[in-house]
């Protein structure tokens, strides 16, 4: 049987140390159509992150969505989540991959470098090309070229879009054969003070990413899957109405 993978909208959680605010943001994104969730938080300690995992972890499984750890295998273990995601700085992909096991998915940061792509086949579940635009959260980042993802389609590989993606561009990745969009300001909002929204912008936020991946994959003519991956994202966003 194949894995389950992040579709559609992919929701990246930001950096947080309101333990409430980020269950009350995770739960409202999955309502608005978030396939999967990563949980990733630069600035809690060891403590507060083995907390939160561990509470999203219980949003995410009763709500049929993936839950996913950025970076660390032992948390991931630790809250029995469904994946992993790893860069460049975590480790090995294939010493990663034994640490966790096989069954998990393990996604991995490839950046603009198809060739990175290409060495972890047969490891990473998905590959993140990524920074597609400009983003909020790493304004320096390395762009990659959107034409990355016909090239992971056409090698067999199921390819997750991230960096500056909001509703108004989402559908140029979907366009161009990203399976997924990995999302954090545009559907939550700027984290720390003012900015952060509440659950009903959440899920409006969510519901407009989730409209434009789809409108980019109803005029895509690049690829015969389109209608599989509608089917998909339908079903999600149905169960969750």
């Amino acid at each position: 049987m194949s894995k389950r993978l992040p579709t559609g909208l992919y929701a990246l959680t930001p950096d947080t140390v309101d333990d409430d605010w980020l269950a009350m943001a995770v739960a409202a994104a999955i309502r608005g159509g978030a396939s999967a969730v990563q949980y990733r938080n630069k600035v809690a300690d060891a403590a507060q992150r083995l907390r939160q995992a561990q509470r999203l972890a219980r949003i995410c499984r009763e709500a049929g969505a993936l839950f996913i750890v950025n970076d660390t295998v032992e948390l991931a273990r630790a809250v029995v989540a469904d994946g992993l995601h790893i860069g460049r700085d975590d480790g090995d992909p294939a010493t990663v991959r034994a640490a966790l096991g096989s069954q998990p998915v393990l996604g991995v940061s490839c950046y603009d470098s198809f060739e990175r792509a290409r060495a972890v086949r047969g490891i990473a579940d998905y590959v993140a090309f990524g920074s597609v635009f400009v983003s909020a959260v790493k304004p320096g980042a390395v762009r990659a070229p959107l034409g990355l993802f016909a090239r992971a389609r056409e090698a067999g590989m199921h390819a997750v879009a991230i960096g500056g993606i909001d509703a108004g561009n989402a559908y140029e990745v979907a366009q161009a054969g990203a399976e997924a969009v990995a999302v954090i300001t545009a559907v939550f909002g700027e984290a720390g003070g003012a900015g952060r929204a509440d659950a009903a912008q959440i899920g409006v936020n969510a519901r407009r990413v989730v409209a434009a991946f789809v409108t980019g994959l109803r005029t895509t003519t690049s690829g015969p899957d389109a209608s599989a991956k509608l089917s998909r994202i339908a079903s999600m966003r149905t169960k969750r109405e």
